[in-house]
């Protein structure tokens, strides 16, 4: 198998196995905990822009199938791995990884010490990093990493370029399209909303012509503050109806708001992280993959109450404001492992909705 090398902004550099594609571009290099779920890693494009580590000793047992999917956008630059499974084992398997990073030209490496990788991405600053089929050239590596601008506005990369819609006949929902994953949709569809996406970059009047009765904002990749015209768009839009944010569409909400965000210093990337609702104290296990925050201390003011807690680094995962029927949280809101229990971040939004309507028709 051929040899490769990811090389690492601060001159570090590991060798093993190539996989996948040659596609090499720089990306910020985290990790992820997740024992399961890499398909979905794969696919989700808040991780645009990223080279994904996988702290798991083994990736592919299952292979790839075509319903795993968060989207048909190609979203991460690399996936470092310990080991690769070449015979998956599932009925419903299609191609193993490396077969699916070949057809996607998205580079891999494996036989790397993941684990160890991942402590030296948690010692340090954030980190850049792509990959090389050679090191002679290290320096000229090296610099083209530090050259390379990443705090840039990813979203546009995999938002929609056009509005589609999912017709009903409940209550109309206007989505707006910051990388989000299926699993949105599948929510918002499942309790038969009226439902159109729209391009991120949508104007106001264009979203407020849909005459939606909820507004949802989605996930998606990226520093929230490099997207200041979004930012004056929801001021305008907050009060003209329900709102929903969830993700970089959470943290947007709260900037609105005139909270503030700050960077975390090792981004929350798995499917495993505690966190506690305020509410009635209860801890959830919930997935998460955000670099940025809302500052919790910056609450103040705003009108902004929060309502969720991360245990692990005390951060602020939700948020609520009752008087402009606001709510938000920053983990993806997954319940599917007990389908007897309604997904409460999204019941509770439908409920906001419902209860604006009948003021409205008082």
């Amino acid at each position: 198998m051929t040899k490769r090398f990811l090389v690492l902004e601060d001159g570090t550099y590991y060798e093993g196995k190539a996989i996948g594609g040659d596609d090499f571009r720089v990306g910020e290099l985290v990790f992820n905990t997740s024992m399961a779920g890499y398909q979905e890693v794969l696919s989700d494009p808040s991780y645009y822009g990223q080279i994904i580590t996988m702290t798991y000793p083994m990736i592919g047992n299952y292979g790839i199938n075509r319903d795993g999917f968060e989207s048909i956008t190609q979203s991460i630059f690399g996936f470092v791995i310990s080991e690769h499974c070449d015979n998956p084992s599932n009925w419903k398997s299609q191609m193993s990884v490396d077969e699916f990073l070949k057809l996607r030209n998205i580079p891999g490496i494996e036989d790397i010490d993941t684990r160890k990788l991942a402590k030296h991405i948690r010692d340090s600053e954030p980190l850049k990093a792509t990959f090389s089929d050679s090191i002679e050239n290290l320096d000229a590596i090296i610099r083209e990493i530090k050259e390379t601008n990443l705090d840039i506005d990813l979203v546009e990369m995999v938002s929609i370029s056009k509005p589609f819609h999912i017709p009903n006949d409940n209550e109309k929902i206007v989505l707006i399209d910051f990388g989000s994953i299926n699993d949105i949709l599948k929510e918002l569809n499942s309790r038969d909303l009226d439902i159109t996406v729209v391009p991120y970059d949508s104007r106001v009047d264009d979203i407020l012509s849909l005459h939606p009765d909820g507004i949802v904002l989605s996930n998606g990749p990226g520093n929230p503050k490099a997207l200041p015209f979004i930012i004056e768009n929801i001021k305008e839009l907050i009060g003209k109806a329900p709102m929903l944010g969830i993700g970089i569409g959470h943290q947007l909400i709260a900037l609105a708001c005139g909270a503030d965000t700050k960077r975390l210093r090792v981004g929350n990337m798995g499917s495993n992280y505690p966190i506690k609702r305020l509410d009635n104290g209860k801890v959830e296990i919930q997935c998460k993959n955000n670099a940025f925050v809302v500052d919790k201390d910056s609450l103040e003011n705003t009108g902004l109450s929060m309502t969720h807690l991360g245990i692990n680094e005390e951060t602020c995962e939700g948020l609520e404001d009752v008087a402009k029927q606001i709510y938000s949280v920053q983990f993806h809101p997954k319940y599917s492992l007990d389908t007897r229990k309604e997904n409460p971040v999204y019941k509770k939004f439908i409920e906001m909705i419902r209860v604006n309507k009948e003021r409205e028709d008082a």
